[in-house]
């Protein structure tokens, strides 16, 4: 397998010599193990002879397999090691940033609560990015929405997230806010995320669909952000109901017509070996949402 990550570290460096630092040996050792590669194969797989080394055809399909051998001695070292009793383990988790702002924390109090000795590696990343470190094996699962997946990802429904029109002002006495019609959202001044995030395309597509052009005054990258300014201006703005609902100092406005939830779904590689912590994790997951009260749509 030594060979194998010689050939892979020169083909993406492009050279012998960055190839040669990065694996911690000296460039001659690293051209003679290749040497060595290419005439137990039987077939140049390197391309020595322009400014920088790059793969042959047939280098490229040798390539091509050493990433999948290399991948699979990776999944099946992790089986090896993996405790069933779970008094260790490890887990590689991505979440689309929304859920940073209120599950990602009970996610993690629950995990550490009942196995703290599973250590986890949370990563916050756009659902596309996450179904491609699926199906590469650089995590074990993500948290996203359900829809058109990519071929090779497995969704599990988990709940169904609500979002609604969000200001700081308190409620009036005697009962909760007047609904508002989309077609007044014109005279609110609104704070939405930015159009990296997936929650600000289901918000401009519900306001397009209703032909609404709102008079947005502030775009942000950060839900933590908006929620402070929303709580000292008369700023609104719209955010899933769990935010609301941990925000005392928030109130929800319902809004006519209202916008349409969405299904969280947890997402998996079909085809990947479940490590015990990953079990675990989705056991949590289940009950964190069920005891906290969201929409449960299906677990």
């Amino acid at each position: 397998m030594r060979h194998l990550r010689y050939l892979l570290a020169v083909a993406e460096h492009g050279s012998f010599t960055r190839a040669a630092e990065e694996l911690r040996i000296s460039q001659p050792t690293l051209s003679q193990q290749v040497r060595q590669l290419e005439r137990t194969v039987g077939a140049q797989l390197l391309d020595r002879t322009g400014r920088s080394v790059r793969l042959t055809d047939a280098g490229e399909t040798y390539a091509l397999h050493a990433r999948r051998a290399l991948r699979d001695l990776a999944t099946a070292e992790r089986a090896v090691q993996d405790v069933r009793d779970l008094t260790r383990g490890h887990l590689r988790l991505a979440v689309t940033p929304t859920f940073t702002a209120y599950l990602v924390g009970p996610l993690v109090a629950g995990l550490h609560t009942r196995h703290p000795g599973i250590t986890l590696d949370l990563k916050e990343m756009t659902q596309d990015r996450i179904e491609s470190a699926l199906l590469a094996d650089d995590i074990d699962l993500g948290i996203a929405f359900a829809g058109a997946h990519l071929p090779g990802i497995t969704a599990t429904t988990l709940f169904t997230e609500t979002l609604s029109l969000v200001t700081g002002a308190r409620a009036p006495e005697g009962g909760p806010p007047r609904p508002l019609l989309i077609r007044d959202l014109t005279s609110h001044h609104l704070g939405l995320l930015s159009g990296d995030f997936a929650t600000r395309g289901h918000i401009d597509a519900h306001f397009a669909a209703h032909g609404v052009r709102p008079r947005i005054a502030v775009e942000a990258n950060s839900i933590q952000a908006l929620v402070e300014i929303v709580r000292r201006t008369t700023i609104t703005t719209v955010l899933p109901d769990a935010i609301t609902h941990d925000h005392p100092h928030l109130t929800p406005v319902p809004l006519t017509p209202a916008l349409p939830a969405r299904t969280v779904t947890l997402l998996r590689r079909g085809n990947a070996y479940e490590t015990a912590a990953a079990q675990a994790f989705t056991h949590l997951t289940h009950d964190i949402v069920r005891n906290r009260g969201y929409a449960d749509a299906g677990s």
